[in-house]
């Protein structure tokens, strides 16, 4: 829902290009979306910063890909944060949000809550899954868990699987703004090197760590230079810029990119969504048989689920589901 009080620009992603160079980008502002997939449960601190960070390059990443239906993605860890998941639903007709949704699967005895968010993620990998819909065939890339933050694991991903160089500033916490009560924000820029057509990347060890691709990898000349600079320009941007309770993301971008001719697109709206729905159980349920269907009756004698995104709970009678069953 959007309150009487909420900035026009807020829960948007505003793509931009800046025509001085071939570098495209997005302004994201997550207000009540963030809130929303936050309080959905009741995370530690250190939780709650890696899924406010994945909630953010979910909402530039996805804004960025032409979608039919889905793009995901997925941070595996062998350390105490074992999964953060993500999900953007592409807006099913022009002018409609988008939809995102996230979770967490962490082992809470086993947190260092005085650590960084990023170091409880232990050894693992960084996933991007595309999913076009029925008839199409989805797309999966991997990169490791590197850098320090999962921007960087972002930005190594592009880089590795893509050959698109990519640059990520983000920031989010709890904002008290006046007359408000204490509610999460987030905000940041993404930065993308677009690629010339025909052209591509022929490097099997990168100069990053691991061997893996980085910028000096791919771009040299004036285009090199041209990435170079955009990135020291966006070096000086403020915590308060990004998030921005009292900047527009237009106002951001001149602040930032005004010798690079920025020019912007329309805004896309984003809103908090989950795809989850008793159907959607059922048919979940319809691979076991009713003998197996027993073996899950919760102490009241009905089968239970609970959605890991948004705490939907479901009661289902056991003879209505199993490939035995009879909906009579």
């Amino acid at each position: 829902m959007t309150s009487g009080s909420q900035i026009a620009w807020d829960d948007t992603v505003l793509p931009f290009q800046l025509d001085r160079s071939d570098i495209r980008g997005r302004v994201v502002r997550l207000d009540g979306v963030l809130e929303q997939v936050l309080k959905q449960h009741n995370y530690p601190p250190v939780i709650e910063a890696l899924v406010a960070e994945a909630a953010l390059l979910t909402a530039l990443i996805g804004q960025s890909v032409k979608l039919r239906w889905k793009l995901s993605l997925q941070i595996r860890g062998k350390g105490p944060a074992r999964l953060i998941a993500t999900d953007y639903y592409g807006p099913s007709e022009d002018g409609q949000p988008a939809r995102i949704r996230a979770y967490a699967s962490y082992d809470a005895e086993a947190l260092d809550l005085g650590a960084q968010p990023f170091s409880q993620i232990g050894e693992g990998y960084f996933a991007v899954m595309v999913d076009q819909g029925q008839g199409m065939l989805p797309y999966q890339g991997f990169t490791p868990i590197t850098g320090g933050s999962l921007s960087a694991c972002a930005e190594t991903y592009f880089a590795q699987s893509e050959q698109l160089p990519t640059r990520f500033a983000l920031t989010f916490g709890k904002s008290s703004e006046p007359g408000r009560v204490a509610h999460w924000r987030g905000g940041g820029v993404m930065l993308q090197h677009m690629p010339k057509a025909g052209e591509g990347v022929a490097v099997e060890a990168g100069s990053g760590e691991g061997g893996l691709l980085s910028h000096v990898d791919i771009l040299s000349g004036d285009e090199g230079e041209d990435w170079t600079r955009a990135n020291l320009l966006l070096d000086t941007v403020e915590d308060l810029e990004l998030i921005g309770p009292q900047v527009t993301p237009s106002d951001l971008l001149i602040r930032l990119f005004h010798e690079e001719g920025p020019r912007v697109f329309d805004a896309q709206p984003l809103r908090f969504g989950c795809s989850c729905s008793e159907e959607k159980v059922r048919q979940t349920m319809s691979i076991y048989s009713q003998k197996d269907i027993a073996k899950m009756l919760a102490p009241n004698g009905m089968v239970t689920a609970d959605c890991q995104f948004c705490s939907a709970h479901y009661e289902l009678e056991p003879k209505t589901l199993g490939f035995e069953a009879t909906n009579d």
